[in-house]
């Protein structure tokens, strides 16, 4: 049940009728986990811990560097040098006490993702480089579990989400393949601070809709954000029966 703290705290979201109390319940329940405590992760960790999910972890091996300061709001210049799950945990305890926070501080190799990945509800990619995207994705597909995917760079962003429960849901690797290693990350082709704001934001959304139970979540929908434009553009996304990671021969 919900505490009387706990019924104040989050009565705003409470209200709603897509949410109620069944559902703040079903967040209080759900573990989540946030790869990347970044541009993405920071607003994506602050909203879910602020919504009440119960459990959160957190997966990042780098540190705070005073070049992440400008977009990477859950950090602040006091946390310079410090392990970035570290940081954004002691922000998070800040927020919300009640929430149970998992630190994962080491590189995730194929088993320690699977196992990751296995022990939540939900994932959120929060990363910055297709390699990790695309372990991710193949960890999520072969456990059975939602994933919420945001990018965002220079003044450009792209959100979708894909959940294999779903038959007619694509996979990420349905949507861009092999990909490729070589695309330039924010420190090498900018970023502007907001757009990350929003497109984490949304990807925190797109968690607690699936997390909580209403609402029409993003699959099989890509999310194509103009910044410099404000320009939102939507694109539809259908599962490639012949793909490597989901596709029916590898069922």
């Amino acid at each position: 049940m919900l505490t009387d703290e706990e019924l104040l705290r989050y009565s705003r979201q409470i209200l709603l009728q897509q949410v109620d109390i069944d559902g703040q319940l079903r967040l209080k329940r759900s573990r989540a986990l946030v790869v990347g405590v970044g541009g993405l992760g920071s607003p994506v960790a602050l909203y879910l811990a602020a919504a009440g999910v119960g459990e959160l972890h957190l997966a990042d091996f780098d540190t705070v560097d005073l070049t992440n300061l400008q977009r990477q709001i859950i950090h602040d210049t006091a946390s310079v040098g410090l392990a970035k799950v570290d940081s954004a945990i002691a922000r998070l305890k800040a927020i919300n006490p009640d929430v149970t926070l998992v630190p994962h501080r080491s590189a995730l190799d194929d088993d320690s993702l699977a196992a990751a990945v296995a022990a939540v509800d939900l994932v959120l990619d929060c990363s910055d480089n297709f390699t990790t995207r695309e372990a991710v994705n193949a960890a999520c597909v072969a456990a059975g579990k939602p994933l919420v995917s945001g990018a965002a760079i220079r003044l450009e962003g792209q959100l979708s989400v894909f959940d294999s429960r779903r038959a007619e849901s694509p996979c990420y690797h349905c949507l861009y393949g092999h990909g490729n290693d070589s695309e330039l990350t924010c420190s090498e082709a900018g970023v502007i601070g907001p757009l990350v704001g929003l497109v984490g934001s949304l990807q925190a959304l797109e968690g607690l809709k699936l997390l909580a139970g209403f609402g029409e979540p993003l699959v099989g929908r890509l999310l194509l954000i103009d910044a410099l434009g404000t320009r939102f553009r939507e694109l539809k996304v259908k599962r490639d029966p012949g793909c490597s990671v989901c596709g029916t021969a590898h069922e």
